[in-house]
């Protein structure tokens, strides 16, 4: 005779093994260890630029704390768009990390369309440090203070030209944040890189240019350049003699470049605060210090939520320059 409750007692066990086995997967996939493979920290640039210098230097630490080869990968193209783009769509599982500059925040205005959302596909893990430009002129100029330089200006409107490093580059925004802060009009010259204008610059082909403390600096020493003024609120750590714009001129002015570590939105929380904290590490090593601070940077290393504070205002600060001074990309 069947015995209907005898069959639903022995059933019981087996329901429950398969109750479990179906779990296993998902139990397993929250458990996985992380990294489980080699990351790659995207940079948007070429090799040897002050982004790969930096990248370069935390991906050694990056490497040692997480048990896993951290392989910079360089992705330059269209104002740094390509690089940016293969980050904002890669899986959001931790093993790719992008590290970006001024250029992403201003690409947001200057740029009519994007492929990603740089507030919405990607989040920020940590602002790495900023960077002021100084000023720099060749060494025929007759101007050797900010003042003097605006009044050369004033008196010659659009005469006077200065060297970038690219259209919507951070020399350039600081250049354009200063004329129309001074009310004065310079002429700007574009050209593919730092090495080229500065190079324009000590030619006297250009009299100007915004540039990093580190690619003028041996032109200073050699006295190819004459500096005039950094672009940072105060004065830069290993240049404590050169004032700043906002002091000799133009009141409040500042413009900074930067560098923040960015990973896929929808990254799980414990994974980005895996890679902040080695972050935070990576920056408290002497080493690295020593090296961002040597090249005039300001090590700041803050957390994800003030990362993402600084980058939306200044997406919205480099916007509204981008705006009032009415470019265009090239």
């Amino acid at each position: 005779m069947y015995n209907s409750a005898c069959h639903r007692r022995s059933a019981l066990p087996l329901l429950a093994l398969a109750l479990a086995g179906a779990a296993m997967p998902a139990a397993h996939a929250q458990t996985r260890p992380y990294p489980e493979r080699p990351l790659r920290l995207i940079v948007p640039y070429p090799a040897g630029g002050g982004v790969d210098i930096v990248a370069r230097t935390l991906s050694g630490r990056f490497t040692e704390s997480l048990g896993q080869q951290v392989v910079v990968d360089n992705r330059p193209g269209a104002g740094s768009i390509i690089g940016v783009d293969l980050a904002a769509k890669a899986q959001a599982d931790g093993h790719t990390l992008l590290f970006v500059n001024l250029a992403y925040a201003v690409n947001a205005t200057l740029m009519p369309t994007l492929p990603y959302d740089p507030l919405r596909d990607l989040l920020p893990v940590s602002l790495i440090a900023t960077q002021p430009h100084i000023l720099v002129a060749h060494p025929s100029l007759p101007a050797k203070t900010t003042r003097e330089l605006i009044a050369l200006a004033q008196s010659k409107p659009g005469q006077i030209t200065y060297a970038s490093s690219g259209v919507g580059t951070g020399p350039h925004l600081a250049a354009e944040l200063f004329s129309l802060m001074a009310g004065i009009k310079l002429n700007h010259i574009p050209y593919k890189g730092a090495a080229p204008a500065i190079a324009d610059v000590m030619g006297g082909h250009a009299q100007i240019n915004f540039s990093t403390i580190v690619t003028a600096m041996p032109h200073l020493t050699s006295g190819r350049l004459q500096v005039i003024a950094v672009t940072s609120a105060k004065r830069a750590q290993v240049l404590p003699a050169v004032p700043t714009i906002a002091e000799s001129g133009v009141p409040n002015y500042a413009a900074v470049g930067w560098y923040i570590l960015l990973m896929r939105s929808g990254t799980p929380a414990p994974i980005v605060e895996r890679i902040h904290a080695v972050t935070v590490a990576a920056l408290g090593n002497a080493a690295v210090r020593e090296r961002l601070v040597g090249d005039g940077a300001e090590v700041v290393g803050n957390t994800p939520d003030e990362a993402a504070r600084f980058l939306k205002a200044e997406i919205a600060r480099w916007g509204a320059v981008v705006k009032s001074a009415g470019l265009k990309p090239e």
